[in-house]
């Protein structure tokens, strides 16, 4: 196997240590016995953490953000397998046009978005709660879960559901018996994606939240207090592993459903 160049290889790593190097500083500091976050380190402690246990408002925050993305990571999921359904084995007037209409929140900025939601809801007489972050995160999550489950139905064998079908099965009876086992580990790894993209989203949850902040937005008005800052590098820490965690469960769940979609009979 040919090796790549010396100069390609040393921009590769020049580029992860200058995306993760920040990421990194966050469990220094969080064990870091010092309000002040700089170097050199004072000591050890785990303070930060236990001080964590105390903060009613950021419990309030993390249910907010759990209720948010637990239901739009169902909602965005169900949307997803509909969508991708429809579009792997039908063709319909308007397929094309549909499929990008579906997919253009990946393409336009959060900003915007939050800020043509605000709008809207405004305009409706809508009063800014829980479900109106909902209702935006489940417009950013959409186009991921059809993504994902997308090539799940595409690349599925279509002659086991016509022979479900051939031997007196109902298209539902085939659906559940036959087709959603076999795109089950992709329904798992949608629902994974939409909670880490709901639980970390801030920009439309910054727009659409009431009097409820959601844990992000709870991050960012901490950051205006400098005797905060340890604690939030202790909470970032905190939700750097889970999401790393749900990361990794979400990649096991995609190869899993590529290989149980590989190992059909042709």
């Amino acid at each position: 196997m040919k090796k790549p160049p010396l100069l390609l290889f040393s921009f590769v790593i020049i580029y992860l240590v200058f995306l993760y190097a920040p990421v990194m500083l966050l469990p220094i500091f969080a064990f870091n016995d010092s309000s002040i976050i700089a170097f050199p380190l004072s000591g050890f402690t785990a303070d930060w953490f236990v001080g964590l246990l105390s903060e009613n408002t950021l419990h309030r925050a993390l249910k907010n953000s759990l209720i948010i993305a637990i239901t739009a990571a169902v909602i965005s999921t169900c949307f997803g397998i509909l969508t991708a359904r429809a579009m792997a084995r039908h063709n319909f007037l308007g397929k094309r046009p549909s499929f990008g209409l579906i997919m253009a929140p990946l393409f336009l900025p959060e900003i915007i978005i939050g800020v043509a939601l605000l709008i809207v809801l405004i305009q409706l007489g809508i009063s800014l709660n829980i479900w109106t972050v909902i209702l935006g995160h489940i417009l950013i999550c959409t186009p991921f879960s059809v993504s994902i489950l997308y090539s799940a139905f595409n690349n599925m064998d279509k002659s086991i559901e016509e022979a479900s079908l051939d031997l007196g099965e109902t298209r539902f009876g085939t659906f559940r018996r036959v087709i959603f086992p076999l795109v089950k580990p992709g329904v798992i790894a949608s629902l994974l994606i939409c909670f880490t993209i709901s639980l970390d989203e801030f920009v439309i949850a910054f727009f659409l939240t009431g009097v409820e902040p959601t844990l992000p937005v709870y991050i960012w008005a901490q950051l205006r207090f400098p005797s905060k800052l340890p604690s939030i590098m202790a909470l970032g820490f905190i939700l750097l592993l889970l999401s790393l965690i749900l990361l990794a469960i979400f990649e096991y769940y995609r190869r899993r459903s590529e290989t149980l979609i590989g190992k059909q009979p042709s």
